[in-house]
């Protein structure tokens, strides 16, 4: 686990998970109502943190982002990588599920929920385009997926993010649209943008995750590395997710507050994606074969979206105020939860889920 080892293989989920695991989800929920609450009471704050960037990349967020990552990372035991690149039942389906599956079931779900709201239909739709990088390695950890499948996955995304995410933008947004008689939008983003999202949020706490693994094997040995090192580093994977929450929400305490039926009408899309692709997934794993942790990480790996990316693009494109900007502001208010409750689905049917 991120900041506790499952203590035995007996008992309710709840009992063996560490203190600060076991309550996470009223963790991840107060760290939410907290920012919040200090967006919403706090005049100025949003806009305060909103400066605090370089090169358009909130540095509040980044730093909460790399402390979350990073323990995970170092967790990670590369020389096992390719026992997952090998695997072809898993690879194969991760990639059709992210970048073929997840477009277009948000972009039919966008349209169904939300015809009448083209801005917020358009902010789900690059949600649904920016596959996630970052929070599923949390995820998939508490859930007690496979580190290394995780790695490699996330690594896929990446690749495929910087080059695909533009030509999916001009293809959900104008070409389907016009094949359907549909409304199209416009998605200016550059391919630096997206790869500057990739190398801060994924290749600064993986290398960082490498060395600390590399260094600490090769002075200490491995015994020591995994059991004295990673107890040390682990909950700060929880500490920097909660601190992100924090900020996130504080960035747009005011918007959300202040619009409750708008979010109300974003939201509900958003819990329909996660529960689809995170299910499809799942049974999709099982089918193939892959046993429980290489499942969880496809499942995983599937329902998680690239938030910071989606925020990013769209308030570059259409302003920090805009509806598109809301909508991915929404997005990790709806999937935070979501998935937390998902791990806890997940290691309760870990008993019943047949080993390869």
């Amino acid at each position: 686990m991120t900041a506790g080892t499952v203590a035995a293989t007996t008992g309710p989920v709840a009992a063996r998970l560490s203190f600060l695991d076991r309550f996470l989800a009223v963790w991840i929920l107060l760290a939410m109502g907290l920012g919040l609450g200090l967006g919403r009471l706090v005049p100025g704050l949003g806009d305060a943190l909103a400066k605090v960037s370089v090169t358009g990349v909130s540095l509040p967020i980044a730093l909460g982002l790399l402390v979350m990552m990073y323990p995970v990372l170092a967790k990670v035991r590369y020389d096992r990588l390719d026992t997952v690149t090998r695997d072809r039942r898993l690879l194969i389906p991760s990639l059709v599920i992210n970048w073929v599956a997840g477009p277009a079931v948000m972009f039919a779900l966008a349209w169904l929920f939300l015809p009448d709201l083209p801005e917020y239909r358009t902010g789900l739709i690059i949600v649904g385009l920016a596959r996630c990088i970052a929070m599923v390695i949390i995820w998939n950890d508490l859930a007690c997926g496979d580190r290394e499948a995780a790695a490699v996955l996330v690594a896929l995304n990446s690749v495929f993010q910087v080059i695909a995410f533009s030509a999916l933008g001009w293809f959900y947004l104008q070409v389907l649209p016009g094949w359907l008689g549909l409304d199209r939008t416009t998605l200016d983003i550059s391919v630096w943008e997206i790869a500057r999202s990739v190398l801060i949020f994924l290749g600064i706490p993986l290398v960082a995750g490498f060395a600390t693994r590399r260094i600490g094997e090769k002075t200490k040995g491995r015994a020591w590395y995994e059991a004295k090192l990673i107890p040390r580093i682990g909950p700060f994977a929880l500490y920097g997710l909660l601190f992100t929450i924090v900020v996130l929400f504080a960035l747009q305490g005011d918007a959300i507050t202040s619009q409750p039926l708008d979010v109300a009408r974003i939201a509900l899309p958003l819990l329909v994606y996660f529960a689809l692709m995170w299910t499809g997934s799942m049974a999709l794993g099982r089918a193939a074969g892959l046993g429980y942790p290489r499942a969880t990480t496809l499942a995983f790996t599937a329902a998680g979206n690239n938030f910071e990316l989606a925020i990013a693009v769209a308030i570059a494109t259409f302003g920090a105020t805009s509806g598109q900007a809301l909508a991915g502001v929404v997005g990790p208010l709806i999937e935070v939860p979501v998935l937390i409750g998902l791990v806890h689905v997940a290691l309760a049917a870990r008993r019943r889920f047949p080993e390869p």
